[in-house]
């Protein structure tokens, strides 16, 4: 009996890359508050532990906001916001603690859990929480004395290192002692922020009621730099009072994310809470459900080297099985590995193109154009046409011209014509295949 192939087995196909991309790197996860009191907040849990168990070494840092906010109105108990931050005095600490340690152990149960109708069935996942942070006052500002709010003065990168090389999880809240032995409390963001930067992560991921940074027509941004994300956080930003301590999840990542990219955290990724996956949707498909603050655009476009054969082997493949492409073997793609440019996503080859030069005819080849079916709807075959019409230039070369069976049109679109057998360098007449009647293009100004 054949079975057919399913979505799962897709799933599992189209992961797998992001899955050996992920293996090994450190994550820091800001949890708010407000997620953790979301009812998909033991989903995201069950996400984290599969991402333990896939071999990434995570972070997380807890918030108690809205918690907090519960605490304090039941209490009547007045805690003033200056300028963001709350002002934490004796009693306001005191229930800071309560709630801290109360969050710190209800994450812990959860992430204990390894009951077999759960996803965490089997699961022995150590959850670690210590004096990791060393926290200092914040003092004194506008003649406001902040009391018992705080600031990070030192992480103990090497403890929180050998925790995450046992592959155990640390957990760690808003609250942190001093050298003094004082406790203080600090904003989350800024703990999760600081360890990214300190831990060199890979990646800092947050949580907020939406899906991503949304336009002013609701639409998710895929992608922004950190310029671009203190344009959007400054107007976010002046439709809240900072001293109604109203600061959404958006403006919190959107501050950390910032200071993280310039510091060299390569990816800050923004998700929903109230979406149950969208943690595995972000970090294992091909362009993620949510938001990425990135200091350099996730795609990139650049000379290929010996490493990415196998990218690109796994890319021309599907092509050259269909006759598309004319097969190359290994070997082959190894001498001329040096021809190739590649477009780069996440550390996966999405596309291809290689430049032949013929330079006693002052022409050049572009030969095994090759685009990911997923980002087909892209101008990624301009951008690899326009990379090597500059190369050809560099080359002094005047032509470039192509052999395709299924593209006419396209490269018609771009200003090649068609023309005969005769108009091609006499080398590439004479390895013309006739039985593939492979029409010929020529761009005849660079």
């Amino acid at each position: 009996m054949k079975f057919r192939s399913t979505a799962l087995v897709k799933g599992f196909r189209q992961s797998a890359p992001y899955v050996n991309a992920h293996r090994d790197k450190t994550v820091v996860i800001m949890l708010g508050g407000e997620a953790i009191a979301d009812p998909n907040f033991a989903n995201i849990v069950n996400d984290i532990a599969l991402l333990n168990a896939l071999g990434l070494r995570i972070v997380i840092v807890y918030g108690t906001r809205p918690q907090m906010r519960a605490q304090l109105k039941s209490t009547s108990h007045e805690a003033p916001f200056h300028k963001g931050i709350r002002v934490t005095d004796e009693q306001t600490l005191e229930l800071v603690k309560q709630i801290a340690g109360q969050l710190q152990l209800d994450i812990t149960a959860r992430l204990s859990m390894s009951l077999n109708n759960t996803p965490m069935a089997g699961a022995q996942i150590n959850v670690i929480s210590g004096n990791f942070i060393i926290a200092q006052p914040l003092g004194v500002d506008d003649g406001i004395d902040y009391c018992h709010s705080g600031r990070v003065r030192r992480i103990d990168t090497n403890g929180i290192n050998r925790m995450l090389d046992q592959q155990s999880i640390v957990l760690l809240g808003p609250v942190a002692s001093s050298v003094t032995g004082e406790c203080f409390n600090l904003l989350s963001e800024d703990v999760a922020t600081q360890l990214a930067i300190r831990l060199n992560a890979d990646k800092l991921i947050g949580f907020c009621s939406e899906q991503g940074v949304l336009n002013e027509h609701g639409q998710i941004l895929a992608e922004l730099f950190p310029s671009e994300a203190e344009v959007i956080l400054e107007r976010l930003e002046e439709k809240i009072d900072p001293d109604d301590g109203n600061s959404t999840g958006t403006i919190r990542f959107l501050k950390g994310s910032i200071t993280a990219c310039k510091a060299g955290v390569p990816r800050s990724h923004l998700i929903s809470y109230k979406e149950d996956g969208a943690l595995i949707q972000e970090l294992f498909s091909f362009d993620g459900i949510g938001t990425q603050v990135v200091m350099a655009s996730s795609e990139q476009v650049r000379d290929a080297e010996i490493d990415d054969i196998g990218g690109i082997m796994d890319l021309i493949r599907p092509l050259e099985e269909e006759g598309i492409l004319v097969r190359r073997s290994r070997e082959q793609l190894e001498q001329e590995i040096a021809q190739f440019t590649i477009i780069e996503k996440d550390g996966l080859v999405i596309a291809c193109a290689a430049l032949y030069p013929f330079h006693e005819d002052k022409m050049a080849e572009m030969g095994c154009v090759a685009v990911h079916p997923d980002y087909r709807d892209g101008d990624r075959g301009v951008t690899l046409l326009n990379r090597l019409r500059v190369k050809a230039k560099q080359f002094k070369l005047s032509q470039l011209f192509v052999l395709t069976t299924r593209s006419l049109h396209w490269f018609r679109e771009q200003g090649f014509i068609e023309v005969d057998v005769s108009q091609l360098p006499m080398t590439k007449q004479k390895l013309y295949n006739y039985q593939r009647k492979s029409k010929i293009l020529v761009l005849k100004e660079l």
